[in-house]
């Protein structure tokens, strides 16, 4: 079988909305995919500051933004398919939508983008909510794309993504995935604070020194005392960790350099908890994070003693790897197969989440 999809993704740094078009071959439940098509629409001002304050606006404005921004998806999604000649080759869409709301121990998550809407712009099928089943079976509702990493990737066996948010995933016989900390969410921030939209290459960090009081402050944080299954919603990063470093009274340029070398000290603590089988292993990494040069200098440099080689794949799967596996994801819920995995939520059972609009006549 042969699809070609649409995968959305809008991820907590606010950057912009990465849509990858993908085409995806099975054959005898061995999975193989090409990136057609990609890119990333960057956010206007205006938008990106409506998904900031969105977690803080009254209930019925919330909800005529979640209508708002899906129309908008939606002609984004026109856009895309206008610019790269993509009419009639499109059979789905798969929106992950913006995440606002993360609150898995009450069983409820929220991401912005209405399916109804984004399906009725487009004329096409679209799949939205993918976490909602999860989290409802008792899951963390994150990650949810070690099971694109499980059916699409033979080639590794951990899978780093920097993004907004660090999380990482081990292919084992119990698959394990999980958040590990805030990364470029708080990196851009800081970043903001010099009049720059990100520290390019990590040329910032790099020239920094590390302040050792505030490194500790944030290594003593309670989330990373938590054992795996665990998942982090984006305020950890912008109201708790971003103030610590400001009130530390930092320069920022120390402040970056510090928060890299918290990044690297996480992932190296937490992949140093995983059950690795002997022998090399080699991590996928993938994300904007993955494009700061210094950031990834740091972390080869603390994976060494642990024999992890980190391969680096080409620019487009660094970017656009979440958006594909998005499509991915809508795939599977399309052919009623599990597309998420309860050894990495910690849900009752693995589950097909994902609810579909139908854009088409019937």
């Amino acid at each position: 079988m042969v699809y070609r999809v649409l995968g959305l993704m809008s991820g907590s740094s606010l950057d912009g909305l990465d849509i990858a078009f993908t085409e995806f071959h099975e054959n005898g439940g061995k999975w193989s995919y090409e990136i057609l098509e990609a890119d990333c629409y960057p956010y206007s001002t205006d938008w990106m500051q409506k998904l900031k304050n969105a977690t803080i606006l009254p209930a019925a404005d919330y909800l005529l933004l979640h209508t708002e921004y899906g129309h908008y998806i939606g002609n984004q999604v026109k856009r895309f398919i206008e610019e790269k000649g993509l009419h009639y080759q499109v059979s789905l869409i798969a929106s992950h939508g913006h995440t606002t709301f993360h609150m898995p121990s009450k069983k409820m998550t929220a991401q912005l983008g209405d399916g109804a809407a984004i399906a009725a712009e487009t004329r096409l099928p679209v799949v939205t909510d993918l976490r909602a089943v999860d989290v409802a079976l008792g899951g963390e509702g994150a990650p949810i794309v070690p099971i694109g990493e499980k059916l699409l990737f033979d080639n590794y066996d951990l899978f780093l993504n920097l993004g907004g948010i660090a999380n990482i995933s081990y292919k084992s016989e119990k698959y394990i995935a999980f958040d590990v900390c805030p990364a470029n969410r708080v990196l851009n921030m800081l970043a903001n604070k010099l009049g720059k939209e990100f520290d390019e290459d990590g040329k910032i960090a790099a020239a920094g020194k590390v302040n050792t009081g505030l490194l500790e402050k944030l290594n003593a944080l309670d989330y990373y005392k938590l054992s795996f299954p665990k998942s982090l919603a984006n305020e950890f990063g912008t109201e708790i960790v971003f103030p610590m470093i400001l009130d530390s009274g930092a320069a920022i340029g120390d402040g970056l350099r510090t928060y890299v070398e918290h990044i690297c000290y996480q992932l190296k603590k937490s992949i140093s908890g995983l059950p690795l089988s002997q022998g090399g292993h080699r991590l996928l990494p993938t994300g904007g994070g993955a494009l700061n040069h210094f950031l990834i200098r740091r972390l080869e440099e603390e994976l060494l003693p642990l024999d992890i080689q980190i391969s680096m794949p080409d620019v487009k799967l660094v970017n656009y790897k979440e958006a594909m596996i998005m499509a991915f994801i809508g795939i599977l819920r399309w052919r009623q197969e599990n597309n998420v995995l309860s050894s990495v939520t910690g849900a009752e059972k693995d589950s097909i989440g994902g609810a579909l609009w139908n854009g088409q006549e019937a």
